[in-house]
């Protein structure tokens, strides 16, 4: 029962995109500017694959002589530079009108009316970094009560709360109200709940976060692999990013190194099929955060987990590894940046060492998926799989 997996390392560019600079990104180069910062990462199986040899890369100085993965990378045709039109777009729909920005926060008719339907007064509403909000209302939010409101340069409406305050159901509940009212004139791609606790004096984010998504406004991969009877297997935020729409089967994760045994796990299923995997670690605590060394032990981490992912492939399973957009930790602000994402492909009957160049589309992803799973492909996109395929 063959199977492909799609792991998405969540922002880890490989460099600035031509339009970069209409997005405020010139210069952007997530994974560059980490392995300088870091003095260099120890990922010995990224570099296997192929991660070093790929165009433009750390200037070629991490490549190998022969790696054993297929290696490119992929630009963005969509307009935007956030997680849903990036995952979309690897899914094989073009997004062309970016989903609205609330830069000075959300509009007071939209406030009110949220309120009224809440029941509560908000505070914040304006953009900021999760982590600071929470420092800076969190002594107002404990005590009134009235959930922390905030926004980023995506298209994001995030609501924080303290979970002894406000219970995580109920959090999830005003996330809801607030996905519900987000159309039209106030349209808006994600809500995101935002629960903390206070550990040892100190707010800390939990993993409890949900990510809830407009749905897809067409079929994607996703709905093609589940409709031509295959198994659409999702892992972690991959279910609120498409509103489960597609999947037949979805995991949430607490971690990226979760998100990995959640993903080997499926992989030993009986089922043919597509594992669509996003890892979010990497954009939630080291690139909004601006921490490039805690992205890089993020980066090492993972790559200390991939001859598991190698290793439990079957002899016709492909293993793909890519990003949704980049996140320079070393980048101005504290949002998403415009870049190409990395395409890692291995499998253990595939060609070795193929540069698969600079492909025009993320979803070029999403068209080897359904190449490889012998179904229609989308509208945009082309396979990669002619290229690798040892019998080609």
């Amino acid at each position: 029962m063959k199977k492909i997996i799609l792991v998405v390392t969540d922002s880890l560019g490989v460099g600035e995109l031509p339009d970069a600079e209409k997005y405020g990104d010139k210069g952007a180069d997530t994974f560059g500017h980490i392995v300088e910062k870091c003095g260099g990462l120890k990922i010995p199986n990224l570099l296997k694959l192929g991660m070093g040899n790929i165009d433009g890369v750390c200037g070629g100085r991490l490549a190998k002589a022969e790696p054993v993965g297929c290696f490119g990378k992929m630009a963005e045709l969509s307009k935007g530079k956030d997680t849903t039109t990036g995952h979309w777009e690897l899914a094989g729909l073009r997004t062309d009108v970016p989903f609205k920005t609330y830069p000075d926060g959300f509009p007071k008719e939209f406030m009110e009316e949220f309120e009224k339907e809440i029941g509560m007064g908000c505070l914040g509403n304006y953009p900021a970094s999760g982590t600071a909000i929470i420092e800076e209302l969190g002594p107002e939010h404990e005590a009134t009560g009235k959930p922390i409101v905030y926004t980023s340069a995506d298209s994001v409406f995030q609501i924080a709360a303290n979970t002894d305050v406000i219970p995580l159901e109920r959090l999830y509940e005003i996330c809801k109200t607030a996905r519900r009212l987000l159309v039209g004139d106030w349209a808006c791609g994600r809500v995101i709940a935002r629960p903390y606790v206070i550990r040892d004096g100190k707010r800390e984010r939990t993993s409890d976060r949900r990510d809830f998504a407009v749905t897809p406004p067409e079929d994607t991969v996703l709905d093609m692999v589940s409709k031509s009877g295959k198994t659409m297997y999702g892992v972690g935020k991959i279910g609120d990013i498409f509103n489960q729409k597609g999947l037949t089967e979805s995991v949430h994760t607490v971690s990226n190194m979760d998100g990995v045994d959640k993903t080997l796990e499926a992989m030993k299923m009986d089922f043919e099929g597509f594992i669509f995997t996003n890892l979010v670690d990497f954009d939630s605590k080291y690139g909004h955060r601006r921490d490039p060394e805690g992205y890089g032990r993020c980066i090492e981490e993972f790559d200390r987990r991939i001859p598991e992912l190698m290793e439990a492939l079957g002899d016709e399973d492909i293993l793909m590894i890519c990003a949704d957009h980049g996140n320079d930790p070393v980048a101005h602000g504290t949002d998403h940046t415009r870049e190409y994402v990395p395409i890692l492909v291995y499998g253990k009957n595939l060609k070795q060492g193929v540069n698969l160049g600079i492909r025009q589309s993320f979803a070029d992803a999403g068209a080897s998926v359904c190449d490889f799973l012998g179904i229609e492909g989308p509208a945009i996109g082309e396979s990669f799989l002619p290229s690798v395929l040892a019998d080609c």
